[in-house]
């Protein structure tokens, strides 16, 4: 335990950077897919989101997943601490899920082959969003609630909801 404090706070830290590129990368997205037209914006682009991931998002995540495993084997009576645990780390696992989506679509990008819309990665941008406030609510509180948990995924279904309602982003092309 004479580590832990240590451990804990890189793991914030890994958090809060994997966070950043979570949040970052399908706003590059947008920006790729929106700008579709402009060759050297693109260019551009596209070595932003490989930065983005390779150089942040994946090494944060690593380093995300190792410093909390080492904690969950340090401190194993967080197991008994109630379902709040198991709740975070399925939503850690959904996080995880769409931390690796972010790279299928980076490459797909990368080769000219994706066929999403801004407006989709416009909604996709607001699940790591609801994904924290879910971690960091379970963790801060410790508890479990699904009463929190379903009005939350309600609220982010509606955000999404209304952004897929709005008109398509139309650029003047010059």
């Amino acid at each position: 335990m004479e580590y832990y404090s240590w451990i804990l706070t890189f793991h914030v830290m890994a958090f809060m950077s994997w966070m950043a590129m979570l949040f970052y990368l399908p706003r590059l997205f947008v920006y790729h897919v929106e700008h579709a037209h402009k060759s050297e914006f693109v260019e551009v682009v596209k070595i932003q989101e490989y930065k983005v991931y390779k150089y942040i998002g994946l090494p944060a995540f690593w380093g995300t997943l190792l410093s909390g495993s080492a904690m969950l084997i340090i401190n194993p009576v967080l197991f008994e601490t109630g379902e709040w645990l198991y709740a975070k780390l399925v939503v850690v696992a959904i996080m995880t899920a769409y931390s690796f989506s972010l790279d299928y679509f980076r490459e797909a990008l990368e080769k000219d082959e994706c066929v999403r819309s801004g407006k989709f990665f416009r909604a996709y941008n607001e699940i790591p969003t609801l994904l924290s406030i879910l971690i960091v609510a379970y963790v801060v509180v410790k508890t479990f609630s699904l009463l929190f948990t379903t009005i939350t995924i309600a609220l982010f279904a509606f955000i999404i909801y209304m952004i897929m309602q709005q008109p398509a982003y139309k650029d003047k092309k010059n």
